[in-house]
Formats: structure tokens, C-alpha cells, sequence
């Protein structure tokens, strides 16, 4: 049988990765941005405060999902 070109374009690994990206940044930017609004808003440290977890943030994310990306490719490789 032949695959649909939705098939044939969800077996593509670009867009898998992209996919599991999206799905990434939505949960942990929503976690985020709660975090944030609880810096400014239920706290008496300066504002910046929450400027600065947020660049932090961005970093963390970048690398968390570099190890999560790496955790599935030794999966990947064990089978």
C-alpha cells in the first residue's frame, strides 16, 4: 500500500522534531510564565528579578531539550 502525505510527511524526523519542540515550549513556556507573573507580582523583590529568570530560562530550555532530544536518540539507538 501506499502512504498518504500525511503519513509520509509525519515520518519525516524534521518534522517530528518540530512537532516535539512545539510541544516542548508549550508546556514549559506556560510553566514559565506563571513563574514570572508570581516574581511580579507576589513578591517584594525588584522587578528585574523577573527579567533575569527569564533569561535564564531561555538558556535552560535550550539545554533541557538538547538532553531530552539525546535521551531519545540512545533510545533510538538501543533498539
Amino acid at each position: 500500500m501506499t502512504e498518504s502525505k500525511i503519513e509520509k510527511l509525519m515520518s519525516n524526523t524534521l518534522v517530528k522534531s518540530f512537532i516535539a519542540f512545539a510541544i516542548f515550549r508549550a508546556f514549559y513556556g506556560t510553566g514559565i510564565l506563571i513563574v514570572t507573573w508570581l516574581l511580579a507580582t507576589e513578591t517584594n523583590g525588584p522587578w528585574w528579578y523577573s527579567l533575569i529568570f527569564l533569561a535564564f530560562s531561555m538558556v535552560f530550555s535550550r539545554v533541557l531539550f538538547k538532553w531530552i532530544k539525546s535521551l531519545k536518540n540512545e533510545d533510538n539507538l538501543a533498539e
